[in-house]
């Protein structure tokens, strides 16, 4: 995906402008007003833009900070990013409650209220497709953890094998009791991995089942655990639903009842959520190409567009 919302002049000068950052793209009119006091990045409200039948919802943010030296400078610095990714959620969440936004990255920005017009006037067809088939409908986010950090996946194997215990260290002067220690570590050895097969297939089958309540779902790949929390344990499945917002009890009741199916295993929902996960203009593929415009992005996700 191009980095570039709009072709621009040279960063040096836009820096000592104000920028229009843009949240995402609806229909309007909203249901209801955003809330007076929301603020967004920057710390400036949120307004909405019309034209040519759709809103953009952006906020005025300083060159300074987003013309495209400074903002590649800021991208850097994990505190801000953060903060900023916050101030855009923040945005983003207010509109679900109140349409079904079609979010654009974090770090889309244009020189001014024109450019943010000739793009909704030469992305028209496509963002009227895609706020088309996310109508009605949030993103639920679903991921299935084996174990925790400090014991992985031995508290499913405790429940495959009754020799699951952690051995203890055989005498060195004891033949048989090598012997048997050497069995008890094969014998975790193979419930671990019968363990995390079992997982897996869990995994699918609730991958599976989930698809029946959704329009669409997103696989996403699984998060290593070098950056998840700690105790999160492995991840098996990381995915995203997009569901129709009549039809989410039903799906959330569905993920209720496949917890404790098997020990050591925990099932997290997140949402609802704007439908970052399907802003691509290819229903039931993966995001690809080199669009015009920079759409969607996960929650607190890389920056895309940018002046």
């Amino acid at each position: 995906m191009t980095n570039d919302t709009e072709d621009t002049e040279d960063t040096e000068d836009t820096e000592d402008v104000d920028l229009r950052y843009v949240y995402a793209v609806c229909r309007p009119p909203l249901a209801a007003p955003l809330q007076a006091d929301l603020t967004g990045v920057a710390g400036a409200p949120p307004r909405q833009l019309a034209h040519n039948g759709l809103v953009a919802v952006v906020g005025t943010v300083p060159g300074r900070d987003f013309a495209r030296e400074p903002l590649s400078a800021h991208l850097e610095d994990l505190d801000w990013l953060a903060e900023t990714a916050r101030a855009h959620q923040n945005v983003v969440a207010a509109l679900t409650t109140v349409t079904c936004p079609l979010p654009l990255r974090l770090g889309t920005v244009f020189r001014d209220d024109s450019g943010v017009r000739t793009m909704l006037e030469r992305e028209a067809v496509k963002l009227a497709r895609i706020l088309d088939r996310i109508d009605g409908h949030v993103e639920w986010g679903v991921k299935v953890w084996l174990g925790d950090s400090g014991t992985d996946v031995r508290e499913v194997a405790d429940g495959l094998a009754a020799s699951g215990a952690a051995p203890s260290q055989p005498p060195s002067d004891a033949e048989g009791a090598g012997r048997a220690y050497l069995r008890r570590r094969c014998s975790q050895r193979t419930a671990r991995e019968d363990a995390l097969a079992q997982a897996e297939e869990f995994a699918r089958r609730l991958h599976g089942d989930l698809t029946v309540y959704a329009a669409d779902a997103r696989l996403h790949p699984v998060q290593s655990s070098a950056l998840t929390r700690p105790h999160w344990g492995r991840n098996i499945l990381n995915a995203a639903y997009l569901v129709r917002r009549a039809q989410a009890e039903e799906f959330l009741d569905l993920v209720g009842r496949t917890q404790g199916d098997l020990p050591g295993l925990r099932v997290e929902v997140t949402g609802p959520w704007a439908a970052y996960s399907f802003t691509d203009d290819d229903p039931g593929g993966d995001p690809g190409g080199d669009p015009d415009v920079v759409l969607g992005d996960v929650p607190n996700g890389a920056p895309g567009g940018r002046v």
